[in-house]
């Protein structure tokens, strides 16, 4: 069996021979079949992988890293679509600082990746 990588460089080059226009019409539907097969193979890799994946959501006393599955549902919403959540809460405008002052300093610390 192919790699992913393996599957994804077969199918380039089927949409590249398609998109030439210099086969003929029984070789065009074959290499449509063909890559339409190697699509559905890489798309349920993708799946598979996808679920496999966790999120790291920090460390225990040991130092042992805790993780939480993956939740693949979309976060994105089209513009104009209808939500169901409460819009958000408007911010006063931000105020310039004085050059004689600075700014006030955050009382959270930085927030780090690692």
């Amino acid at each position: 069996m192919l790699s992913f990588e393996d599957q994804l460089a077969a199918l380039q080059q089927i949409v590249s021979a398609l998109e030439s226009g210099q086969l003929g019409l029984e070789d065009s539907l074959a290499r449509f079949e063909e890559g339409i097969g190697l699509l559905r193979q890489c798309q349920e890799r993708l799946n598979s992988a996808r679920q496999q994946i966790e999120l790291l959501t920090g460390f225990d006393a040991a130092g042992q890293p805790i993780t939480q599955p993956f939740d693949a549902t979309a976060t994105f919403t089209e513009p104009g679509a209808a939500t169901t959540s409460k819009p958000a809460a408007k911010r006063a405008p931000r105020r310039a600082t004085p050059p004689d002052q600075s700014p006030p300093q955050s009382e959270d610390p930085p927030r780090r990746l690692f």
